[in-house]
């Protein structure tokens, strides 16, 4: 299982800054919310844990579409 803190460089959906986030696999599947450093907007990051394949899947969205 994977469980070591792991360093990804992202770029933000808004201004396309590239920052890096640490990744803590040892809690399981995580949604959270960041910010941009750059542009201060949020930043949605959902991580899942992919058993199977010892590996970690990172969904780096805006998080600003509309549902109607």
């Amino acid at each position: 299982m994977l469980e070591e803190l792991q360093q990804q460089r992202i770029e933000c959906p808004h201004c396309g800054h590239h920052l890096h986030v640490t990744l803590d696999p040892s809690a399981g599947d995580q949604d959270y919310y960041d910010d941009c450093p750059a542009c201060c907007s949020e930043i949605h990051l959902n991580m899942h844990i992919d058993e199977v394949d010892q590996k970690i899947e990172l969904q780096v969205d805006a998080d600003d579409e509309q549902v109607f």
